[in-house]
């Protein structure tokens, strides 16, 4: 009998059957491309926004926030303190300036030129008086030439390297020699009786008016220079104020928060920064105030004055060596105004009249109180007078009569000379400039006076009120701890 077999299972005992094995494969030709890039995990991050961060996480916890608010405290309060000790410190470097170099400069410019026309008035006075120069002109003119040399020295000394008054100094020391030289020439001749003494004389005033120009353009910088010192003085420091008002802004906000957040009015150390913030911004503001107020009075009161007052002196001086001149020169020396041929000289005196009136009269104005004006009054008063007597040579000058002229411009007291008038305005201008620097030196002092100990009791101040604030923080830190 026949059995059929059942199913696909191998017979007991038959071993089962094995699959043929696959040989290896060879690589394709070609590139081998690798089929995944190596995990390096995630990028570095910067130190920038790992601290981002961190104070992002802090935040969010009272204790940081603390943390947070007394840093920017601190760095508040020190900021206040050392943009008011720098803005200070600027001002009070501009205010010193003004007292003791840019006004004392100018006061020397204004006495150089002073000097040299003085000490050219001096030598053709002298000239005038041929042989029988007096030994009070002589004196005079070496008292002018010595003033001006040592003027000279200090305004050297005082002047900014590399400066066009440090150039200007340089040319006068060089040009006073040659002016000196030039004079003694004409002495010379003149006491000689030799004509050739009058040219030397009108080279020497040419030679002088260089100078002049140049000692007037000394004393015009001088002058702007000392404004330009009023100008960085006297500025409120609104930067700091406002400083000042940011950083107790912010103590008041942190003592308002710890009140609502703890119930406590006082934190000890706030208080102490804020009251430390607050004189110091007292301080600033009174203190400046006060300073500014002393220096613009030094300037409307006194500066003005004197500027108006060394022009007019300058112009007198000017008007009196023209006066000499006219004699000296004898008709040499024309110019033609218009239609018309007039002395050179003359007409200059007349010019430097005008001016002398002009600034006479501005003078006046600019006293504050009868004793300005006394000097002035008296000034002008002698200026009237100088003018009739001056139209009384020239009548002369012009009728042939040359030593009847020359009696009436350089002649004894009992004939009425000019120069007496022109002695007299001198006299009364050199007394009101006197008075003028004395009340510029009280009221620049005075506001300079204010300034003090501002930029050192800032700086420390502000230390303290740094302190106090990160003391009153940490107060209460410690409550957390």
């Amino acid at each position: 009998m026949t059995y059929q077999q059942k199913g696909g299972a191998a017979p007991p005992g038959a071993p089962a059957p094995t699959m043929p094995a696959v040989p290896p494969q060879a690589p394709p030709p070609g590139p081998q491309v690798r089929s995944a890039v190596p995990d390096t995990g995630p990028p570095r991050r910067t130190a920038w926004a790992e601290g981002v961060d961190q104070l992002r996480a802090a935040a969010t916890t009272e204790p940081g926030r603390l943390r947070i608010i007394g840093a920017v405290l601190a760095l508040l309060v020190v900021a206040f303190g050392a943009v008011t000790a720098w803005e200070m410190a600027d001002r009070s470097a501009a205010a010193d300036d003004v007292l003791h170099s840019s006004q004392p400069l100018s006061a020397d410019a204004a006495d150089i030129y002073r000097s040299l026309a003085d000490a050219n008035t001096a030598a053709s006075s002298g000239f005038l008086a041929g042989g029988q120069e007096t030994e009070e002109s002589r004196t005079r003119y070496e008292r002018d030439i010595s003033n001006a040399a040592d003027k000279l020295v200090t305004a050297a000394a005082n002047s900014e390297p590399g400066s066009t008054s440090e150039k200007t100094i340089t040319k006068l020391n060089r040009m006073l020699p040659e002016y000196k030289g030039l004079v003694e020439r004409a002495r010379a001749n003149n006491r000689q009786g030799f004509p050739l003494g009058g040219a030397y004389l009108r080279y020497a005033n040419s030679k002088m008016q260089v100078m002049l120009d140049d000692a007037e353009r000394l004393y015009t910088v001088e002058n702007q220079r000392l404004r330009s010192d009023y100008d960085d003085a006297t500025p409120y420091p609104w930067i700091a104020i406002g400083a000042g008002v940011l950083a107790i802004g912010g103590l008041a906000w942190a003592q308002h928060r710890n009140y609502r957040r703890t119930n406590r009015v006082l934190n000890h150390g706030l208080v102490a920064a804020t009251a430390a913030s607050t004189v110091v911004l007292l301080w600033l503001v009174v203190g400046h105030s006060v300073a500014r107020a002393g220096l613009n009075d030094s300037y409307d009161n006194a500066v003005r004055s004197l500027n108006t007052l060394n022009d007019a002196r300058i112009a007198s001086l000017k008007a009196r060596g023209n006066e000499n001149l006219t004699l000296v020169a004898r008709g040499a020396e024309t110019r033609t105004v218009g239609t018309k041929t007039v002395d050179a000289y003359d007409y200059d005196f007349e010019q430097q009249m005008k001016d002398l009136t002009v600034k006479l009269a501005a003078a006046e104005g600019l006293a504050d109180n009868s004793a300005g004006k006394k000097p002035v009054e008296a000034a002008t008063a002698n200026m009237l007078v100088w003018k009739e007597r001056h139209k009384e040579a020239r009548a002369e000058d012009t009728l042939g009569n040359y030593q009847g002229a020359l009696d009436k411009v350089i002649g004894t007291k009992d004939k009425k000379p000019t120069g007496e008038c022109f002695d007299k305005v001198d006299e009364a201008l050199k007394t009101a400039i006197g008075r003028e620097e004395t009340e510029f030196k009280q009221a620049a002092g005075n506001g300079r006076g204010a300034m003090n100990g501002l930029v050192l009791g800032a700086a420390v101040l502000a230390v303290l009120a740094a302190a106090g604030a990160v003391l009153g923080i940490g107060r209460r830190l410690s409550e957390y701890r």
